[in-house]
């Protein structure tokens, strides 16, 4: 057993008492209550989810195990020579809790590099797909395809203990996030490069062998991990980590799971908001010639378009309530390696002008750029400007939070998802009983 495993079934036998006694001894205490608001309006806010891997704060932003974005970077193990920390550090604690030493991050990469192999079968399914097939279709096929693959169904078959089942779900997962750097490149140049494929190199971290696989120069290995590292985990109740938990929680396996994952980000109200940013950044640009305005020429700009009954993407958000953390890490990259792309001056701009106009509007909760407003600009500058591909590298980094949490989820036996519905007939009579004041 790898020390990684070891140190997660140390941690998983050491958490299911607590999850046995909330059950056994306050199973009937009351969290929350449920407005019919909430019942219609997609269930937000309902509190009826449960992980450790990440928090979102509304004033911190995303906590991945009780850390802030800040701490993370500055905690965990940096690959040699380069600004961030490795994927595969970054993973071991969003399985363990713990920050990773020097040698558990290297021990995670080794097994990452041990199963980085993908078959060669799912290169065939990819090459015999439509040309205009969608990046986010031909990555779910590529992990479903690989289905076939799975030690959890093989051992459940076999019949095995429900304390078990998280050990094959582990290996599984494992098994899985080793192989996407290469799967998200294949797609990548396969369908926007000619088929010019670049080899994977071993020697490589998880972050710096997508880029080799990319083709794209240096410090782009760097904006990888980082871009990983933001978009892995955001708590369980967005689409694709609730789709993830809910697929995985009828006990289908990781393959199923990461692959429905998949489909929901690849929704425009979820995965396609930072492509939508710069869409529109690149039709500001179009608006004003090109040239970098001043403050008072966007804040021009920006009071018209809100007058005009339009909105300002990539600023708000449904939680938090201050500038993302994780807009704020991509942003101090650009202010060092990127100051003078052109876009990034209008990213810079808005960053400036938006949040005190939206303030003055008075209509936004929260007035501050989101991860969104960022993200695109980045890849945009390195030269990855396929709009398409951009939800595919979201799919790689949220794989990671998504795989910890149903890992997790497996360990402490975590039941069948199975929400109660009712009819709006049953609505409409509770809202009949209801006080003027309360209905109103």
């Amino acid at each position: 057993m790898s020390n990684l495993k070891e140190k997660l079934f140390d941690k998983i036998k050491a958490w299911r008492p607590r999850t046995t006694k909330l059950l056994k001894e306050y199973g009937n205490v009351k969290l929350d209550e449920v407005t019919i608001e909430q019942c219609i309006g997609g269930m937000r806010d309902i509190k009826s989810l449960v992980t450790d891997i990440s928090y979102l704060d509304p004033q911190e932003g995303i906590r991945f195990r009780g850390f802030t974005i800040p701490e993370v970077l500055a905690k965990l193990p940096k690959v040699k020579g380069r600004e961030m920390p490795s994927v595969e550090g970054f993973f071991y604690l969003l399985l363990t809790g713990d920050v990773p030493t020097v040698a558990d991050e290297a021990a995670v990469t080794e097994e990452f590099r041990k199963r980085a192999a993908v078959p060669k079968y799912v290169f065939d399914v990819l090459r015999a797909m439509p040309a205009d097939s969608h990046p986010m279709t031909m990555f779910s096929a590529a992990i479903l395809t690989m289905q076939r693959e799975s030690l959890f169904v093989k051992r459940y078959n076999e019949g095995m203990s429900k304390m078990d089942y998280w050990d094959p779900m582990y290996e599984d997962a494992l098994n899985v996030l080793a192989k996407l750097p290469e799967i998200g490149a294949f797609i990548y140049r396969h369908k926007y490069k000619g088929g010019k494929i670049i080899a994977s190199d071993p020697s490589l971290d998880f972050g710096g062998n997508f880029a080799r696989m990319m083709g794209i120069e240096k410090p782009y290995d760097d904006v990888a991990r980082m871009y990983f590292i933001l978009h892995s985990d955001h708590e369980s109740g967005n689409v694709s980590a609730h789709t993830g938990h809910l697929v995985a929680s009828a006990l289908s396996d990781i393959y199923y799971s990461l692959s429905a994952m998949l489909d929901g980000l690849a929704g425009p109200l979820h995965g396609l908001a930072n492509q939508e940013v710069l869409r529109w950044m690149m039709g500001v640009m179009d608006k004003m010639g090109g040239k970098t305005p001043t403050e008072e020429e966007m804040r021009k700009f920006v009071w018209d378009t809100l007058k005009g009954g339009q909105v300002v993407p990539g600023f708000g958000h449904a939680v938090l309530r201050k500038t993302d953390p994780r807009y704020m890490a991509q942003r101090e990259f650009c202010l060092k390696h990127l100051p003078d792309d052109p876009i990034f001056k209008y990213v810079d701009v808005l960053f400036k002008v938006v949040p005190p106009v939206l303030k003055e509007q008075g209509k936004a909760k929260n007035p501050w750029p989101n991860v969104d407003a960022q993200s695109g600009v980045i890849q945009w500058h390195y030269g990855l400007k396929e709009y398409d591909f951009y939800t595919v590298l979201f799919g790689i980094g949220r794989a990671l939070g998504v795989s910890a949490n149903i890992v997790w989820d497996r360990g402490l036996g975590y039941a069948l998802e199975r929400p109660k519905s009712v009819t709006t007939a049953m609505l409409e009579e509770v809202a009949a009983k209801a006080p003027a004041k309360t209905a109103a």
